[in-house]
């Protein structure tokens, strides 16, 4: 068995004696609330770090006097803090993503007769509270507390009811997946097994996989069994509505049941008042029986409130790894629900027993043991700031996360772009895998397979668009060092041929330093070349990068601002010119001369800012605060821009997130900004220093304690008069990641003049 897996009771008892030694609590500054309106797409399920089961409350569709359209309102969460209609709770959910998916097997309790019909039994809510690791509610329709907890694999709910006839029932159709299609199968008086179909993320049609699940109830039922809905055709080419559907009731059937809307109930005749019935259930991507081996030893003999204690102490154990002092109430909430928000995903995918479902492939893999296999690799976003706090706080994790994605790249034949539960969605550009990967290495996490990781990233890089998946419009791109209009546009989203190109700009600027030391030096001078080549684009008429037409002139006419509202224009992906015209981190001093020198740069990049043209919730330019420190003498625009946009833009209430969190990348880029440092260059092991909030930051890292301090007279003192690392004083406003390890103590002395 794995080193890494949970084992909950011995896990328990260490981290309560952790606790115990720190008498500290982190996770009451966490409000897992924050981010749930304003498409931050966050929500407050139970879930444990980087576990597979969120168990999550189903709020955005359903109510016969209040319906909620995911596809219209583009929810793609199950929840949105406004809306207060339950009806039920989701077992394994996305957290800040912006396409649907996933989220379904649906629980709820009732009262009453039984009543299967989605659009009937949801009930509104009060009394909601949640916490890391737990999340309830009371259904006033019917008077019913519910409660859920989790573990990796499992999770666990509590219904108290206030007596007489109950139900409890779960839903296979209902959920945010554009897939359907589940079965069910009844094993017991008090489980079942079964499957349920999930898939086409972003709509993509052939992404489809099953997810598997056990479910138990901890009371024997009076009686139980399967609902159907049935159509009720009035004509050849009607439709199913809320309106012209019934549902079968199943009550001596006693095979198993396949269908788009199917679900199982359990009927309690006679309950006392504030009786409890749990219902505890165990997913797995592989099959039913390691559903239930997920479900047997995760839970064991725990009680529900073991296992809710059990994730609260995991929570503090891995927020506990960062330890802040000074700053306000409200800016540690921040803080640590950020720090929360980043160790959502990516997520275990591997079940008790080792075993995952291969990368687009037939058949299950088996993890080498001390690790586990990683999923929900969203990379586009989380390559540039989440993997890299990943790596200097949890290695251990980094390291695991690398070894998957070579893994996929040896069942199926290539680094993942965005992947989900074995399924590549090809979602959004760049080849972001190679970045991630060479960062990892250059930073001293190298207990994985470079041999076999370089191999993958250069067959990404050089394999003709024909034959390549990960860059089908390569071809251009190897002959002109750009992306003209109209080589690509096959991902659904348009034609972003500058988007795309920016992207392998940065990867191919990662796999040059990597080919380099390698002794390639051929390829590493081709891909250099290559990394350049961002350089085409600029247009000096709108002083912005701008797409290339096919006969190599600049795209007329040609507006940088359109895009910023996300409709769409030529070019460029969610986002204007204006959001990509200073993305090349790794060039930088050639993009300060491409846009006129110092001076010249630093008042366009400040137009960005003064103008509204920055958009804090599009990953592109979420680095350009810290592009000022490049420039001797304006280093303070960083600082003070920085600390204005956490300011503004994270905070305490539920809309507390600027827009997606996407898997956890914009709470990343709070978590660095906060503590004063910010991982510049995906690829690159260096930082730039800014201004932290808190008076003293203390990281854990597997080098030892790495503190961060800032000497201030007052909170409003925000600009860097001096710095040191270690004993030695700091003129640069950026440090390699080996300094900052070696160095531990990162000393900052503030003012309140620039």
């Amino acid at each position: 068995m794995s080193n890494s897996r949970l084992i909950i009771i011995s896990a328990a008892i260490a981290v309560c004696q952790w606790i115990n030694a720190t008498d500290n609590d982190y996770t009451k500054w966490v409000d897992p609330f924050i981010g749930t309106t304003n498409f931050g797409t966050t929500n407050p399920g139970a879930r444990v770090p980087n576990g597979m089961m969120t168990v999550t409350p189903f709020n955005v569709m359903g109510s016969s006097d209040n319906v909620f359209d995911k596809d219209a309102r583009w929810w793609s969460t199950p929840y949105e803090f406004h809306n207060k209609f339950f009806t039920g709770y989701a077992h394994v959910a996305l957290s800040g993503v912006g396409c649907p998916d996933v989220g379904s097997l649906l629980t709820i309790a009732t009262t009453g007769d039984l009543d299967p019909d989605y659009f009937n039994y949801g009930s509104h809510y009060d009394n909601e509270t949640a916490s890391p690791g737990y999340y309830t509610n009371r259904l006033t329709k019917y008077d019913i507390l519910t409660e859920a907890t989790s573990t990796s694999r499992t999770s666990a709910e509590r219904y108290t009811f206030p007596g007489g006839k109950g139900n409890i029932l779960i839903n296979l159709g209902q959920g945010l997946t554009n897939e359907s299609g589940a079965t069910v199968r009844r094993v017991s008086d008090t489980e079942i097994e079964g499957s349920k179909l999930l898939g086409t993320f972003c709509y993509n049609p052939q992404k489809v996989f099953p997810i598997y699940f056990v479910m138990r109830v901890t009371k024997k039922p009076s009686s139980s069994g399967y609902w159907k809905m049935q159509p009720v055709m009035t004509g050849v080419e009607a439709e199913w509505t809320p309106d012209n559907g019934t549902y079968k009731i199943y009550r001596e059937y006693g095979r198993e049941l396949s269908g788009d809307d199917i679900g199982y109930w359990f009927t309690y005749d006679s309950l006392a008042p504030g009786e409890q019935v749990e219902v505890r259930m165990g997913v797995s991507f592989v099959s039913t029986a390691n559903a239930r081996e997920n479900l047997d030893k995760e839970q064991m003999s725990l009680t529900f409130d073991d296992m809710r204690s059990a994730a609260r102490d995991q929570w503090n154990a891995d927020l506990g790894r960062i330890r802040v002092t000074g700053g306000t109430d409200d800016q540690k909430k921040v803080f640590y629900t950020a720090l929360y928000h980043s160790l959502i995903h990516p997520n275990v995918l591997n079940d008790v027993n080792g075993q995952y479902p291969l990368m687009e492939s037939f058949g299950e893999g088996q993890v080498e043991e001390g690790h586990d296999r990683y999923t929900v690799f969203s990379l586009w976003d989380t390559y540039r700031n989440l993997h890299q706090l990943m790596t200097l706080v949890y290695p251990e994790r980094q390291t695991d996360m690398v070894r998957s994605m070579i893994s996929m790249y040896d069942e199926w034949g290539w680094l993942p772009k965005w992947e989900l539960f074995g399924r590549e969605t090809f979602t959004m550009e760049g080849d972001p895998a190679l970045p991630v990967i060479v960062d990892t290495w250059r930073k001293g996490l190298r207990n994985f397979d470079m041999d076999r990781a370089y191999e993958a990233m250069v067959k990404s890089a050089t394999t003709p668009g024909a034959k390549n998946p990960m860059r089908p419009d390569i071809d251009p791109y190897l002959q002109y060092e750009y992306i003209p209009l109209g080589a690509y546009s096959g991902d659904n989203s348009g034609d972003n041929s500058v988007s795309h190109a920016l992207e392998y700009y940065v990867a191919d600027n990662a796999l040059a330093w990597l080919a380099r030391e390698r002794g390639d030096v051929a390829l590493a001078d081709e891909l250099t070349k290559r990394s350049l080549g961002y350089r085409h684009y600029y247009s000096k008429e709108s002083g912005t990068l701008r797409p290339i037409e096919m006969d190599g002139k600049f795209l007329e006419p040609f507006n940088p601002r359109q895009g910023e509202n996300f409709e769409p224009v030529p070019g460029f992906h969610e986002g204007s010119a204006w959001n990509y015209t200073f993305f090349a981190p790794h060039d930088v001093d050639g993009m300060i001369k491409l846009n006129g020198g110092r001076k010249a740069f630093t008042n366009k990049l400040q137009k960005v800012f003064d103008e509204g043209l920055y958009d804090p919730a599009n990953e592109p330019d979420i680095a350009y605060p810290y592009l000022f420190s490049r420039v001797p003498g304006e280093e303070w625009r960083t600082q003070k821009t920085v600390r204005e946009l956490l300011d503004k833009h994270f905070t305490t209430a539920p809309d507390g997130i600027p827009g997606n969190d996407d898997t956890g990348t914009m709470s990343a880029w709070a978590v660095f900004s906060m503590m004063g440092l910010y991982p510049d260059c995906p690829g690159e092991p260096y930082y730039t220093l800014t201004s932290p909030v808190f008076d003293r930051v203390e990281i854990d890292t597997d080098h030892g304690t790495i503190t961060i301090e800032a000497d201030r007279k007052s909170p409003d003192q925000l600009f860097i008069k001096s710095m040191s690392l270690g004993d030695r004083p700091l003129k640069k406003y950026r440090i390699s990641h080996d300094d900052l390890i070696k160095g531990k103590n990162l000393k900052f002395t503030l003012s309140d003049k620039k």
